[in-house]
């Protein structure tokens, strides 16, 4: 039986793939954790966007900041959110891999 709580659980993840710049920092951080300045360096965003999408990122509960000293490296707060990006990018392109072309983003779906 589903519950509310599934639905906010799949809402939130929803929010956070549905900007590009919050989906690129997942898609780089389930490869391995990073720092916002590499980050925003990587994505090609300034800090202060970067910042603002990361601290979005942790009120959806998928990524955590581990400090280290003076510097904090953000990884995915589980790391079977790595493996469910990974499943739905092969899911997402086997059904139709010519999907949303990134021209085309807006008129996707």
């Amino acid at each position: 039986m589903e519950t509310a709580l599934h639905s906010d659980a799949l809402a939130r993840f929803g929010h956070a793939l549905s900007d590009p710049t919050r989906t690129q920092i997942l898609l780089n951080l389930r490869q391995a954790p990073g720092y916002p300045s590499d980050l925003a360096e990587r994505i090609g965003v300034s800090r202060q966007i970067l910042s603002n999408h990361l601290a979005c990122l942790r009120g959806c509960g998928l990524v955590v900041a581990v400090p280290e000293g003076r510097r904090s490296r953000y990884e995915l707060s589980d790391g079977r959110i790595a493996a469910a990006l990974e499943d739905l990018l092969g899911l997402v392109l086997a059904v139709d891999p010519a999907c949303c072309p990134a021209s085309d983003a807006e008129g996707c779906c």
